[in-house]
């Protein structure tokens, strides 16, 4: 499955974004789906997830309350609605998917720049 990370851009702190993440080459149905962010000298971080059929969500703490995953299997996408975007939001934001089967996320996307100015 290929995955394409589109939505980022650069916004005022306290502002909003909508990422989008779009497959093709397979259906996301029966895939988990997550979101990750690097910013510029630290690790890879864990940002969202989501489970097949929605069933359940998980966030990082960082962004509780004001970051929502989603996902329309219908258009083999998945979202990630930002709101209050912090600077510290600021990061490339890569979506991934992985098999119910395995631990590891096994497909990754191109990123997008997501840039929070304050």
């Amino acid at each position: 499955v290929q995955l394409q990370a589109s939505g980022g851009g650069l916004v005022q702190a306290g502002g909003s974004l909508r990422l989008s993440c779009t497959a093709s080459g397979r259906t996301l149905r029966e895939l988990h789906m997550g979101w990750f962010r690097q910013a510029p000298g630290k690790e890879r971080e864990f940002v969202a997830s989501i489970t097949r059929n929605s069933a359940a969500r998980n966030y990082a703490d960082s962004v509780k309350g004001r970051f929502t995953i989603t996902r329309d299997d219908s258009k083999n996408t998945v979202h990630l609605q930002m709101n209050s975007l912090k600077p510290e939001d600021t990061a490339i934001y890569s979506c991934a998917a992985k098999s119910i089967l395995t631990a590891e996320y096994g497909y990754w996307g191109q990123g997008t720049q997501v840039t929070v100015s304050s």
